[in-house]
């Protein structure tokens, strides 16, 4: 009898929490947290009780945005890519780009994969300015829009790598900024590419890892050049 009147109670207990006025309410829910979170924009602090939405708002907190900017002259955290991470140093002056050239170089080691990606980027930001080889005649170019575009294995043969990043870092001449566009390895690995069209085109000699071979010392040569120990007995 007992259990009968608690089944009974039970279902009168549910009716009535079912019967609510307003007829877009599921009614009720258990742990409705767990299936229908509430609707709220990154970042954006709207004032209320993250358990209890709605019920205790604070207008003035509304809409206001909850991340704050990071102190001035903050560094992201970027793990073992820190190199790829620092400010520049150097500013966008005449003197700024010759300390560039004379100081600035590369942390990115010279590598068969670092060249290829390199490579796709050039080809994608630009050959249409300065060609396939590099020689300054790409499409725009031939176009007329701009002319004069130096040639990398000429004029641009001994162009440091400190020049070339500063010049990606802020533009020069008539070549704008394309800072925006790459990041600071894509910098250096599209620089790497270069220094090879630099070279008349002609890629290094890889080893099974990927990495430059050093150059080999010419037997021939070696063996012509005497000892300088070495005398004639007469």
């Amino acid at each position: 009898m007992l259990l009968k009147n608690t089944f009974l109670f039970l279902c009168v207990a549910a009716l009535l929490g079912s019967c609510i006025s307003d007829e877009n309410s599921p009614g009720l829910e258990y742990m409705p947290d767990m299936y229908r979170s509430p609707a709220i924009e990154a970042y954006v602090d709207y004032g209320m009780d993250p358990y209890h939405f709605g019920e205790s708002q604070v207008d003035s907190l509304n809409s206001r945005m909850s991340a704050r900017k990071p102190a001035q002259g903050s560094i992201a955290y970027m793990g073992d890519q820190m190199a790829f991470g620092m400010p520049y140093p150097y500013p966008n002056t005449t003197e700024g780009y010759e300390a560039a050239g004379a100081g600035l170089t590369s942390p990115l080691p010279t590598t068969q994969a670092n060249i290829e990606e390199g490579q796709e980027i050039y080809e994608i930001m630009c050959i249409h300015c300065h060609g396939e080889e590099g020689k300054g005649n790409g499409t725009i170019s031939k176009n007329g829009h701009i002319e004069g575009i130096p040639s990398y294995s000429e004029k641009l043969k001994d162009l440091p790598e400190g020049n070339m990043y500063h010049s990606i870092q802020y533009g020069k001449g008539l070549m704008g900024s394309h800072a925006s566009q790459l990041s600071q390895k894509e910098r250096w690995q599209v620089i790497q590419y270069v220094q090879v069209l630099q070279n008349g085109g002609t890629m290094p000699e890889f080893d099974e890892n990927g990495n430059v071979m050093e150059p080999k010392a010419d037997a021939a040569t070696d063996a012509a050049e005497p000892d300088a120990d070495d005398t004639t007995q007469g």
